[in-house]
Parts: structure tokens; C-alpha cells; sequence
């Protein structure tokens, strides 16, 4: 898999904004998208029947529901994952990353060098 990360604030609108993982995807304007959640994670998909999409600007609008449910709010810092090859994106908002990133650093700890 070769991947390609991001960080994105989300702006005012909470909606998400980063060129360079659009493109790798190869989504523009107009492409229809389902957004779903799985274990406080984003995970972002092609689905001609879905409700998001890309905007104009190339920006992500994230539903209400999904913000809430994940915690996000405007000026949040996120990690991008695209995976081109399966045309996903996941985004992990700052609790997933909390989260992640807490039990690796615990097992640091009196580790001896």
C-alpha cells in the first residue's frame, strides 16, 4: 500500500480541505461520497448514492451527526490516510489520535535504553 497523509484544520465550517490527498484519490468536484464512522474514526468512500460530496472548493463537508459523534469541532487538527489503491480516505480526529498514540508511549515507560 503506498498511503499519503495529510493534516487539515477544519475551517470555520468544519469541513476539510487538503489538495494534495484529493488529488492522490483522484476526487474532484462533484463526486459523491459516504462518509461513516467506525470506532471513532472517518471513514470516506466513492458511493454514487451518497449524501456528502466533494464541493467546489474541493472541500469535505462532514454531516452533524458524524462531527458530534466523532467529537470534532472548527479549528481541529486531523490526520489524513488516503489509500488510493482502495479509494478510501480515513480521517482521525484528535481523540482517535489520543487514543493511539497513549498506549505506545505507556509501554515506554522504565523502558531502559
Amino acid at each position: 500500500m503506498s498511503a499519503v497523509y495529510g493534516l487539515a484544520v477544519l475551517d470555520d465550517r468544519v469541513r476539510i480541505a487538503d489538495r494534495v490527498v484529493l488529488r492522490a484519490l483522484g476526487w474532484s468536484a462533484g463526486l459523491r461520497l459516504m462518509i461513516d464512522e467506525s470506532r471513532g474514526l472517518l471513514v470516506i468512500y466513492p458511493d454514487a448514492g451518497g449524501a456528502a460530496q466533494v464541493t467546489g472548493q474541493g472541500h469535505l463537508r462532514v454531516p452533524a451527526p458524524l462531527r458530534h459523534r466523532c467529537g470534532l469541532r472548527s479549528s481541529d487538527r486531523v490526520l489524513l490516510a488516503a489509500d488510493p489503491e482502495r479509494h478510501r480516505l480515513v480521517v482521525y480526529p484528535p481523540a482517535a489520535l489520543d487514543a493511539l498514540l497513549s498506549h505506545p508511549l505507556d509501554s515506554m515507560d522504565g523502558a531502559s535504553a
